[in-house]
């Protein structure tokens, strides 16, 4: 090693979400405890920052973390007697060795291999996702401990406060340490069973980054990206599985129009009038190569149908030139495989496409009724730009305003109001 603090604060930063997130889904998975595995390699990663520019930085600076990480714990576990109880169920009293701390995380640190590390991530997934965990709860776990975002960084993206995001990350911990939620790759029979409710939290995300329920802004690029990254590295974890690639596609082609969704001030603007030169054709291309493998097979469902859908979207060169029988079609098909109001919808906005807003409002009217759209903004827009297209200009400045006392982002309430000013004049 030849000392190098440049090389020392070169290293810790190139290790970045990647390995960071290797390192503590491996920590969690072997000690079973959130808490100790994330105070652990915190202070790893402290220690690095202090040692390796007198020292020199190690030649496999992951390794080098992981074992001291270790042995951290180790120590934390020593101290405490309620942990020391923890490690004698989990059976790794081998760990506890005599020897000086510094060189045996040293002797460890150059005694294993980078690329023989334990790469948990896969699951840390199903554990932060387990049907128990409520479904905020299980949001919260995976961005902080799959993504690396802090606390404060989760809290922001959801617009919350801190101590707030805090509070849910507790009980979300406590309840896996109470309910004795497994750690580690499910089993392949429970593989099945547990996969959509991880596709479903990367889903969620996504969504908050592309219409923010709440906050000035109208998109949320940083938890777009997230769940994009998340998702591919679910789909290298699990290639064979159709739907989280149908997932990947949809989330792909979705982003690659997001620069046409929003004015230069961060107002939205509808599909119909987006610039389409603006869309990302690498990601359309990406996308639409992966659902146009997926969409064949058997294991294809709702998410494919989706990906199905905006592919549609993407290959049509205007608004005008969408296939919307095609889309119909597609959405009538995920309505069966997905009965929720909101896939009612949209298939009633695409119905409206197909054969006039008549068609399209009695099929929103079928839908004012359903308690869980009443809260839903999009109903409310879909229904005032129908009754607009009708000529029933009180009546879509009505509903305007219905759905501006629903929730939603500030750049979408501006562009609301102006609709109404619109209507009005």
């Amino acid at each position: 090693m030849d000392p190098d603090p440049d090389s020392a604060a070169r290293i810790l930063s190139a290790i970045g979400e990647e390995d960071y997130g290797r390192l503590l889904a491996a920590l969690v998975t072997r000690f079973r405890d959130f808490d100790l595995a994330e105070e652990a390699l915190h202070d790893a990663v402290l220690r690095a920052v202090e040692t390796w520019p007198g020292r020199g930085v190690p030649e496999r600076p992951q390794a080098w973390l992981m074992a001291t990480a270790k042995n951290r714990a180790i120590d934390l576990i020593r101290a405490d007697d309620v942990r020391t109880r923890h490690l004698a169920r989990l059976r790794i009293e081998d760990e506890l060795r005599p020897g000086d701390h510094d060189d045996h995380a040293e002797r460890l640190g150059e005694e294993v291999d980078t690329a023989d590390l334990p790469d948990d991530r896969l699951g840390l997934f199903f554990t932060c996702s387990h049907p128990t965990l409520r479904e905020d709860e299980r949001i919260v776990l995976i961005l902080r401990f799959l993504s690396g975002l802090t606390t404060a960084e989760v809290a922001a993206g959801f617009l919350i406060e801190t101590a707030t995001m805090q509070q849910r990350i507790v009980r979300a911990k406590q309840r896996i340490r109470k309910t004795g939620i497994p750690f580690g790759r499910p089993a392949p029979a429970e593989l099945g069973d547990r996969l959509p409710g991880v596709l479903r939290v990367l889903s969620l995300i996504f969504t908050q980054g592309i219409n923010a329920t709440a906050g000035r802004e109208h998109t949320r690029v940083d938890l777009q990206l997230e769940a994009i990254r998340l998702t591919r590295l679910l789909v290298g974890y699990l290639p064979e599985q159709t739907e989280a690639r149908g997932l990947l596609a949809l989330l792909l082609l979705t982003r690659a129009r997001d620069r046409a969704r929003v004015t230069e001030d961060g107002r939205p603007v509808p599909l119909a009038d987006q610039d389409r030169s603006r869309w990302d054709s690498r990601l359309i291309a990406e996308g639409t190569g992966i659902v146009g493998a997926a969409a064949g097979e058997p294991g294809a469902g709702a998410f494919t149908i989706q990906a199905a859908i905006a592919a549609l979207h993407a290959d049509a060169a205007t608004f005008a030139d969408t296939d919307w029988k095609q889309i119909l079609v597609l959405y009538r098909m995920l309505a069966d495989l997905d009965p929720s109001p909101v896939v009612a919808l949209n298939t009633a906005i695409a119905l409206g496409q197909v054969s006039g807003p008549e068609a399209a409002m009695s099929a929103l009217d079928e839908l004012a009724d359903d308690p869980r759209l009443l809260r839903h903004r999009p109903f409310h827009i879909a229904r005032a730009i129908t009754l607009d297209e009708l000529g029933r200009t009180a009546e879509a400045s009505d509903a305007y305003a219905t759905g501006l006392e629903c929730p939603g982002n500030d750049a979408e309430s501006e562009y609301i109001t102006a609709r109404i000013t619109d209507l009005q004049r």
